[in-house]
């Protein structure tokens, strides 16, 4: 027998939540798992509404010449026939824009030179030779500035040493991280007064030029607002349009089950549809054989509404089956499991919840 749990209205074998979880990296395994179920519910559930729609899949190919799967091209083909938004228009574009100027600017740029001294080996030994030489490189600057060129050229390990260790203009992420802090914090014409040390050796650092960033023409970022609204507007309405699907799965109680292999049973009616045409015919018969106490007691439940035992039956299936969540459909199912006929197995256990009293509770001290 394999364990299941219910989410979103799709019934999945434990296992493969387990196995999704690793994809899934999360403070607890709690969380894990939460995000594994509905992933693989969501994925389930566009997989179904693919079927339902008699798509097939047509792989592409993204800029890197990999291949979609067929199940993900199957989901792209779901959203793309389902989910529409309306293509924001340039007086909204233009508002975004003119609310918002500080983020339409050019990047601000660097002009700067550096001397690389690389150290001869991976050995301590070596990184700090080659400290020392970097260190008197930047005493040697501090009085003669204008030698910054000639000692690139006698010492840098950088091709920009033919040039007087010119890096050219810098934008943001064009050097390493530990060369674009420090430069951040000089002043045209300035040297660091320390080097640098980066995973290719140790920098001596000089900036020649700073440009701060301009203000960008609406019509140059235009194409670009517009891309950026119907990327968040997109993921809006497929996010809307996947717990629509979610509530109508929930809605049948279980949608579908999940074979051992990860796809749909297309076949079977849900547990739900089963229960919601339930019937007590049969039931009174096997409960007096399987659990006599319980026959008992629905008679007597019965009786004290006034109603015969198919109608209380049906109204207690009805209720469960409008109000009940993931967790009460997941023991429901775990009931069923190898039962014979599941469906009087799941009433049999709904009932017995029904008709078991709720604990009691007391407060034991009161505040004055």
């Amino acid at each position: 027998m394999t364990a299941t749990t219910v989410v979103d209205g799709v019934e999945i074998p434990e296992f493969l939540i387990a196995q999704e979880a690793q994809n899934h990296p999360s403070l607890s395994a709690t969380e894990a798992r939460r995000a594994a179920g509905k992933a693989l519910a969501v994925r389930a559930l566009l997989l179904h509404r693919a079927d339902e729609l008699g798509l097939r899949p047509e792989p592409e190919r993204d800029e890197a010449g990999r291949e979609e799967t067929d199940e993900e091209a199957l989901i792209r083909a779901v959203l793309d026939e389902e989910v529409d938004i309306e293509t924001p228009n340039t007086a909204l574009c233009r508002r975004i824009y003119d609310t918002q100027r500080d983020r339409f600017t050019s990047p601000a740029l660097v002009e700067a030179a550096h001397i690389l001294i690389a150290p001869q080996g991976p050995e301590d030994a070596h990184w700090e030779a080659a400290r020392l030489t970097a260190l008197d490189a930047v005493a040697t600057l501090v009085d003669s500035p204008g030698q910054f060129a000639a000692l690139a050229k006698a010492l840098s390990s950088c091709p920009s040493s033919e040039v007087g260790g010119s890096l050219g203009q810098l934008g943001p992420g064009d050097v390493v991280n530990e060369i674009e802090r420090a430069l951040t914090d000089l002043r045209p014409g300035e040297v660091l007064n320390q080097p640098v040390r980066s995973r290719f050796g140790w920098h001596v650092l000089k900036l020649d030029r700073r440009i701060e960033g301009r203000a960008l023409p609406f019509d140059y970022v235009e194409d670009k607002i517009r891309l950026h609204l119907e990327s968040r507007a997109w993921t809006a309405a497929a996010t809307r349009y996947v717990s629509d699907l979610a509530d109508r799965a929930r809605g049948l109680g279980v949608a579908f089950s999940l074979t051992r292999d990860g796809r749909f049973d297309t076949g079977a009616l849900s547990l739900g549809e089963r229960l919601a045409g339930a019937s007590a015919v049969g039931l009174e018969a096997w409960l007096d054989t399987a659990d006599p106490d319980l026959a008992a007691r629905v008679r007597t439940a019965a009786s004290a509404a006034s109603v015969d035992v198919e109608t209380f039956v049906q109204r207690a299936v009805q209720d469960f089956v409008n109000t009940a969540g993931d967790e009460s459909w997941t023991h429901l199912i775990s009931a069923a499991q190898g039962a014979q006929d599941p469906a009087i197995a799941a009433i049999a256990s709904l009932l017995r919840t029904r008709l078991t009293p709720k604990a009691r509770t007391y407060t034991i001290f009161r505040k004055v």
